[in-house]
């Protein structure tokens, strides 16, 4: 049985990083959908469906979070936080993506609940293959649902 593709949340500021995966997700053909918010406040604005977001039907919920931690207006980190303390949106998976390597990031990362640490790997090529390796293993997973709500 073929599954239905879901939704991509991508929390990323850099705008190079959002061409990147834009390119990366047409080359590698990758057929779920995705949408991108530039900092943890609209992230927690589309997951709530708030402001520009309050039509569901332009903001699906997503089946993953790929979030990135340095971030204007609230960091990765502070998000992450958000969501785990919500009942709604708490056991969504998220995917901390990021250039930081710093080890308390990391830590920090998994200490709050994040699924997944991931270093953005350089050049596109990588960043791709990574991408695409990413999606495919959430394919594989059972989701807890197919969306947050």
């Amino acid at each position: 049985m073929e599954r239905k593709p879901f939704v991509v949340l991508m929390a990323e500021d850099d705008e190079n990083d959002i061409i990147a995966t834009k390119r990366a997700w047409e080359k590698c053909k990758i057929s779920n959908p995705l949408y991108i918010v530039n900092n943890g406040e609209e992230c927690l604005d589309y997951l709530h469906h708030r402001g520009k977001y309050s039509d569901p039907s332009s903001s699906p919920d997503p089946g993953i979070l790929l979030l990135d931690i340095r971030m204007p207006r609230m960091d990765g980190l502070t998000t992450l936080e958000h969501i785990r303390k919500d009942k709604k949106l708490r056991m969504l998976p998220v995917v901390i993506l990021t250039t930081s390597a710093e080890e308390s990031d990391r830590m920090q990362s998994y200490n709050i609940g994040a699924n997944a640490f991931i270093i953005k790997p350089v050049g596109f090529s990588n960043f791709a293959q990574a991408l695409e390796k990413i999606n495919l293993f959430w394919e594989l997973v059972e989701l807890p649902f197919e969306g947050v709500r």
